[in-house]
């Protein structure tokens, strides 16, 4: 029987580059939950959660309180915002995405893309549905609460068909240095890209399995995780 290779994708720098709409959402939620306007200064979100993020705002804003029930608010207030946020920045697709994407879907059904985010479900899907890339993940692993990256990764874990997939054939595909911690916490490999924050010197810093500028064309990146063709014939892994 052949192996099933699962891939977990993060969102932001990794797939998508939104123009920092994210932000403008969670400037208007925090404005909306203080009653004034609010200047968030230079929000730093990268790799955080979407739930860790509220809890910084809620902590820095003055007159809000830091506890879960307002941070709790506070994301709810920006899943509200952000579907109509994200036509306000200009962002796009990140360079091969969709090729890999559309490749796998055409030529590797065998090859299972599933996402594991800091995003909440309802954040992550209005991302992805705007810029029309929802329909390649049947699932994933969402902020949910306050627990970290690595709570999140253990939940992908149990995501339908990801049981199929051998330890050496599970990929976290990410831009931060919390994403190849959580490949380390759920044992798998990551695939670090250097297109988000981080340059590829800083995330190799974090030893994670490949660290690259971008991701390759489809062909490169079917070959870089070395998944074994339907037919049985396998191919070697190799760096890109």
């Amino acid at each position: 029987m052949n192996a099933v290779p699962a891939l977990f994708w993060d969102i932001d720098g990794t797939l998508i580059l939104t123009g920092r709409a994210g932000v403008l959402a969670w400037t208007e939620s925090a404005s909306e939950e203080a009653g004034r306007p609010v200047d968030l200064g230079v929000l730093e979100t990268a790799g955080l959660t979407d739930h860790q993020i509220a809890w910084r705002i809620a902590a820095a804003v003055e007159g809000l309180s830091r506890d879960e029930a307002t941070a709790t608010r506070l994301v709810r207030r920006y899943e509200a915002r952000l579907p109509e946020c994200l036509p306000k920045r200009t962002g796009r697709v990140l360079d091969n995405v969709r090729e890999i994407l559309e490749h796998l879907a055409r030529a590797r059904p065998d090859v299972r893309s599933y996402l594991l985010t800091g995003n909440t479900r309802d954040g992550g899907h209005a991302k992805l549905r705007h810029y029309d890339l929802l329909s390649f993940f049947p699932d994933g692993a969402f902020s949910r609460d306050f627990g970290d990256r690595a709570s999140i990764a253990r939940r992908a874990l149990d995501l339908e068909g990801v049981a199929g997939a051998s330890p050496d054939q599970r990929f976290v595909i990410g831009d931060t240095p919390r994403d190849i911690l959580c490949g380390d916490a759920i044992g798998v490999r990551t695939i670090a890209v250097a297109t988000g924050d981080y340059s590829v010197e800083q995330l190799r810093e974090h030893s994670p399995w490949r660290a690259i500028e971008r991701l390759p064309a489809p062909e490169r990146f079917v070959a870089l995780i070395g998944a074994t063709e339907p037919s049985g014939r396998s191919r070697r892994s190799r760096g890109a």
